[in-house]
């Protein structure tokens, strides 16, 4: 069992009892799953960028990566139904928890001119999502063999029903969100 299950085993759930009042553990909120996704617009001209993307993805995740394709069809952007986007994968149990203990150890700290993560980016439904700008914050890839910086979407989904429970799941979890000012 990885470090942060146990952590919020022992820790997180009685915490989390005692602020929202749950008569039963069952009733603590808990994380289902984490989406990591990256769009990669230009590859609808060069295949290349979607297939460095994608191994990009599966060297951060540790899984394999599933190519997501264009719902419908935008002129404007040479863009197809059907074409080729970008890539996402998704983490759950074991995984899951392990890629987000390396996030909010190793890889959160790593970003230059970090002042915590904004967060004003729940749904209304205890759902997280916050970006990072370049790939290079996670220490498996190699600065030098990469050919663009891209960025990726990370979306936390849980159990929580409000935004004040799954702030406050995260926050015991060892997420680190600004100070308000």
């Amino acid at each position: 069992m990885n470090r942060l299950q146990v952590h919020y085993k022992d820790q997180v759930i009685p915490a989390l009892q005692k602020r929202f009042d749950y008569t039963n553990p069952h009733m603590v909120p808990k994380m289902v799953k984490i989406v990591v996704s990256m769009g990669v617009g230009h590859a609808t001209q060069n295949k290349a960028l979607l297939d460095n993307a994608v191994k990009d993805m599966e060297q951060i995740t540790g899984r394999k990566a599933v190519v997501t394709k264009a719902r419908k069809s935008i002129s404007n952007f040479k863009l197809r139904q059907g074409m080729p986007i970008g890539c996402k994968v998704t983490l759950r149990s074991e995984v899951m928890f392990e890629f987000f203990d390396r996030l909010i150890s190793i890889v959160i700290p790593r970003i230059r001119d970090f002042h915590g993560i904004p967060s004003d980016s729940f749904d209304g439904r205890g759902n997280f999502s916050f970006g990072l700008k370049e790939q290079t914050v996670f220490p498996e890839i190699e600065y030098d063999k990469i050919d663009a910086i891209r960025g990726l979407n990370i979306t936390i989904v849980t159990t929580a029903h409000t935004d004040e429970e799954c702030r406050e799941l995260l926050a015991e979890l060892g997420m680190p969100f600004q100070k308000n000012q």
